[in-house]
């Protein structure tokens, strides 16, 4: 907060400007009002995302009227604030602020949905489901202005906010273009589109060696490096039945007849309990994003829990593989990585170097490859692929000089992605941080000039206090007095002859609570109140201000 206070300024608290609402609502009783749950609120953005209505709705509901803010208590990480365009009902996982005069109810949420509140209701929760409480929150300090400059405010914020969404959205779709694009680009190099003119340009009339041929190469001089113990096993042969016809030239190898007969599709060590300083790495899923490995966030074995994994020892070029929890994700092996290992959530595959690796490692990134996994993926809580299917993961296998041509082809189209992605991801983050410094700026009285004729916010915050107490004292029903002959058996009492001795209007709420009917006795209230009130109707509802609903027996 500013150390000088801006004219018109004072300093408080939340809980002496606002308090959440207590009044609960029946669904059943405005089954037609709009209902609002957490799930209708856009996190961070305070978007209404749609709603549903009162008669879906079986437990109790907290009443909101226009103007009211609406804060979602549950897991306040998720920043859900909402100012109400409309009259209806909500979760009771929303704290509900009144539309309170001299308080501007975009301003309050705009000001609940700033990074400090949010941080500040973070600290005061914990747990699997954390709900923060009023309480808590009401020692928020903040700095309030008053009531025409919170209104000038929430103007300029609205405007200039609006503007700054419209660029993150247009952004935003650039960046889902460009995924759309990378994988469309993608997957026509593995089909062969990509490179269609070069092979009737280039591949037409020479004498270039086929995939085929290529493929009947690999396996002789996989078999020919076999230098382990035992009968050489020959490498599972590609299932064929999901991939699209191939190119003149082409064919289907599996994956592992790609790879070393030597240092065999493997998947490597239990996830150790301890990091060793100085230790062996060793790769987790976690730490392959975006294909690339973070080699100076990984963590350490011993090395003589890894010397115990040494056929999943790692080198240079090497593809990985995951193969648990978020399944399918290829990186290649960096020259620092040299020794080091994987655990069982991952697969190494030593490419043959007769093949081109990075194409190898952009097919399987390829939707045929992914959609393969898929297929084959088994598990409940956590779904993985099994090294046994890894090893028949088919490949479609293009000529070598195709292979070279296809990723020169994709370096160039999906490197001007790329570029183009960093730069949308530059306007974004300045975006973001624009917004923060515009935030920052309206609520330490910053953005707009003050004007000395409003009233000092200090005088608004005296008369919410006032306001507050003044509602507190106010009865909240009449109790009626029970006479033998109206209370019923059950203790209940005739709505009718309630409504009559109450002399005045009741809301339905109150209505239940005098006539002595319980949560376990709802459906029977209710029957009785539709009989009174069909025609030809003994009582009669009204609506007056703030959506109420009153019941009023008929002369």
């Amino acid at each position: 907060m500013s150390k000088k206070l801006p004219s018109g300024w004072t300093k408080t608290i939340l809980g002496k400007i606002v308090e959440p609402s207590r009044g609960r609502a029946l669904p059943r009783d405005v089954p037609d009002l709009p209902y609002v749950g957490l799930e209708h609120i856009e996190a961070q953005t305070m978007k209404l995302l749609g709603h549903g209505y009162a008669r879906d709705v079986r437990s109790t509901s907290v009443r909101f009227s226009k103007g009211d803010v609406l804060y979602g208590k549950m897991r306040p990480y998720l920043n859900k604030v909402w100012a109400a365009e409309f009259d209806g009902l909500c979760s009771a996982e929303f704290l509900v602020f009144p539309k309170a005069a001299g308080l501007s109810s975009e301003f309050l949420a705009m000001r609940l949905n700033m990074e400090d509140f949010v941080t500040f209701a973070n600290r005061q929760v914990s747990g699997e489901r954390p709900r923060v409480d009023f309480k808590k929150l009401s020692v928020f300090p903040l700095l309030l202005p008053p009531t025409a400059e919170q209104e000038r405010i929430a103007a300029k914020l609205n405007a200039a906010l609006a503007a700054s969404r419209r660029a993150e959205n247009a952004s935003r779709r650039a960046q889902e273009r460009l995924t759309r694009y990378r994988a469309a680009v993608l997957n026509a190099s593995v089909k062969g589109d990509l490179t269609k003119d070069w092979r009737e340009t280039y591949l037409k009339g020479q004498d270039a060696e086929s995939g085929v041929a290529l493929l009947r190469r690999i396996l002789k001089a996989r078999g020919d490096e076999w230098s382990g113990k035992g009968k050489y096993r020959e490498p599972a042969p590609p299932v064929v039945d999901i991939l699209p016809s191939t190119p003149e030239g082409w064919t289907t190898a599996s994956l592992e007849q790609l790879t070393s007969a030597n240092r065999v599709i493997c998947y490597g060590i239990l996830m150790p309990k301890e990091h060793v300083s100085g230790g062996v790495p060793y790769v987790k899923v976690r730490d392959m994003k975006e294909g690339q490995i973070n080699v100076a966030s990984l963590s350490r074995t011993s090395p003589k829990i890894a010397a115990q994994y040494g056929r999943s020892s790692l080198k240079p070029g090497d593809l990985l593989l995951a193969i648990r929890g978020t399944y399918g994700r290829v990186v290649e092996v960096p020259p620092q990585l040299e020794g080091g290992n994987i655990t069982q959530d991952t697969a190494r595959l030593a490419i043959t170097p007769l093949v081109d690796r990075y194409y190898i490692a952009s097919f399987l990134r390829s939707d045929y490859s992914q959609d393969y996994f898929k297929r084959v993926a088994r598990g409940v809580a956590v779904r993985g692929v099994n090294i046994g299917d890894v090893r028949p993961c088919p490949i479609h296998l293009a000529p070598y000089a195709e292979q070279v041509e296809i990723v020169h082809e994709l370096d160039r189209r999906i490197g001007a992605a790329d570029r183009l992605a960093g730069t949308l991801a530059q306007q974004l983050a300045r975006a973001n941080e624009s917004r923060k410094s515009l935030l920052s700026q309206a609520f330490s009285g910053q953005l707009i000039a003050q004007d000395t004729k409003d009233e000092p916010a200090s005088v608004l915050v005296e008369r919410l206090l006032v306001t507050r107490k003044t509602e507190a004292q106010k009865p909240r029903g009449k109790r009626m007095p029970k006479t033998t002959s109206q209370t019923k058996a059950t203790g209940q009492r005739n709505l009718l002859a309630v409504l009559k001795v109450s002399g005045g209007p009741m809301t339905p709420e109150e209505l239940f609570r005098a006539s002595g009917y319980s949560q376990d006795s709802v459906d029977q209230f209710f029957a009785e109140l539709r009989e009174l009130t069909t025609p030809p109707a003994r009582i009669v509802e009204e609506r007056k201000g703030r959506a109420r609903t009153f019941l009023r027996v008929l002369p």
